[in-house]
């Protein structure tokens, strides 16, 4: 069995810095044929989204999908609800988890499995303004002890 080509539509950078990642799901987008087209361009932003769990179903809030420039009067809603797919136990897990104090669901990314559009989802706690600070030293000296490596070499 070959192994399906992996291409990233979009990506959310900041939220490994707003947030300490716990864990990560793959899961599926239900999405419209006019989504998925604008989707293969790249028109996405999940800069404000976020999943939440309502009635024992998982749904993606605030990712942006531009309107399929090529599309009809039949065009989507841009900020529209998406509901996502997980497995059963996969969903009772996380409702589990979001119910503890300070964590929440993040996506990270939107990438092409095959011919599938497929979230990667984060369960994640939000970090202090102190952890980011910190966090932002460490990679820092790291940087600066990998140059004072190449020096050397």
């Amino acid at each position: 069995m070959t192994e399906k080509e992996q291409r990233v539509v979009v990506s959310n950078r900041k939220a490994r810095h707003e947030y300490a990642i716990l864990e990560t799901v793959e899961a599926g987008l239900v999405l419209t044929g006019t989504e998925v087209k604008s989707l293969r361009q790249g028109n996405a932003s999940l800069l404000d989204a976020y999943a939440m769990v309502k009635n024992g179903e998982v749904w993606l809030l605030g990712m942006h999908i531009n309107p399929y420039e090529h599309g009809s009067i039949a065009n989507h809603d841009p900020l529209r609800t998406r509901k996502l797919l997980l497995q059963k136990k996969q969903v009772r897990k996380l409702i589990g988890r979001v119910a503890e104090k300070g964590l929440t669901l993040i996506p990270l990314s939107v990438y092409f499995s095959g011919a599938f559009a497929k979230l990667e989802l984060a369960l994640a706690r939000g970090k202090k303004t102190y952890d980011k600070r910190e966090s932002i030293r460490e990679r820092e000296t790291k940087r600066d002890l990998d140059r004072a490596r190449r020096r050397k070499a």
